[in-house]
């Protein structure tokens, strides 16, 4: 006699490759919680590919992610790039180190396995605005210029660009994870059983052997300064001369430099359909005589506002979008899209 099949809504849930590696505890934990509420088709995505494979031929099933931040940007972008950003409501099960979760605290998302996993199954869906560019990237939480600075370090060694690619400049199949050699990229528990020990303690031992060279390469930027996840120090200089616009006012021009650009999107109240920018200049150390005259530098307290579209121009800069440097442009302007995709968070009490 076969076992009965949970009540509930068809999903496809997505467990990262780093959360498997880091806490499988949490990740059997949200796994039980969400077959046992719901009719469940797992995901091991290994490359990025295999991560566009499975949303892409999900059918019905809503897509659920359990991994850190990194894993819940990467399928925003993948179902933004298939334009299906709109079509189901995402849910998230946090896995990860402290500081990988921010952007999942900020949304709203409880930190704990069970209850995430609760969430995801009996939630409610709130709308959610993201950032768009004129170039048709996109950014769920938060921008910065310049984009340099070191990205932290993943709590194991993982690929540099774990999801900070595109698959459609990948050029190849991806094969060879976990999902490799299957048409449809997804693990089904009575075909495959849970994911292979043998596989991932060889998985494991070669990511340790390879993180002293993943480090160097970080320090001397040997994957290329401003690359994406590459870890390399973009250069740094005293004060950026942008222009910066918001909803057509005037913020900064070129006369005065600037120290840092940002654009914060993800906030745990309601979106409004407005990001929030804040402008900040130098320290006084580095001000010019005009800017010593006039006050300018650290002494005077950032310029912050709220506006549905923002334009900074200038010589060649470079931007940090979430996770992913870009860059280098003169000119990008960001347009925020009200309501853009839904996130499934526990309902109000």
């Amino acid at each position: 006699m076969s076992a009965q099949q949970p009540a509930g809504e068809p999903l496809l849930v997505v467990i990262d490759r780093t959360a498997r590696t880091v806490d499988g505890e949490s990740v059997r934990i949200a796994r039980d919680v969400l077959c046992a509420g719901a009719r469940v088709k797992l995901c091991l995505p290994e490359t990025p590919e295999e991560m566009e494979r499975a949303l892409a031929r999900r059918g019905r099933r809503r897509p659920v992610v359990v991994g850190d931040d990194r894993a819940l940007l990467a399928a925003v972008r993948t179902l933004h790039r298939l334009r299906e950003l709109q079509q189901d409501a995402l849910a998230l099960v946090p896995v990860g180190p402290h500081q990988a979760l921010a952007l999942s605290r900020t949304l709203g998302v409880p930190q704990d396995a069970v209850a995430a996993a609760r969430a995801a199954l009996a939630g409610e869906e709130r709308n959610l605005d993201l950032l768009q560019d004129d170039s048709g990237g996109i950014v769920v939480g938060a921008l910065r210029i310049p984009g340099g600075g070191r990205v932290p370090a993943p709590a194991v060694p993982v690929e540099a660009d774990r999801y900070d690619r595109d698959p459609a400049e990948a050029g190849g199949s991806g094969g060879g994870g976990t999902g490799a050699g299957r048409p449809d990229g997804l693990f089904d528990r009575a075909r495959d059983g849970w994911w292979s020990p043998v596989g991932r303690t060889a998985r494991t031992v070669a990511r340790s052997l390879g993180a002293p060279l993943l480090s160097l390469s970080g320090l001397v930027g040997a994957v290329g300064p401003g690359s994406p996840g590459s870890g390399g120090v973009l250069p740094q200089h005293r004060g950026h001369r942008l222009r910066v616009e918001a909803d057509g006012v005037l913020l900064a021009d070129l006369d005065r430099p600037v120290r840092q650009v940002s654009l914060s999107n993800a906030r745990p109240v309601p979106d409004d359909g407005l990001v929030e920018v804040t402008v900040r200049y130098p320290s006084s150390s580095l001000r010019t005589d005009a800017e010593q005259e006039t006050g300018g530098g650290r002494g005077a307290s950032p310029t912050r506002v709220r506006a549905r579209a923002v334009t900074v121009s200038g010589r060649d800069f470079h931007y940090r979008a979430d996770t992913v440097v870009a860059g280098p442009v003169r000119s990008r302007t960001w347009t925020v899209q009200p309501g853009a995709w839904r996130l499934t968070l526990p309902r109000a009490s």
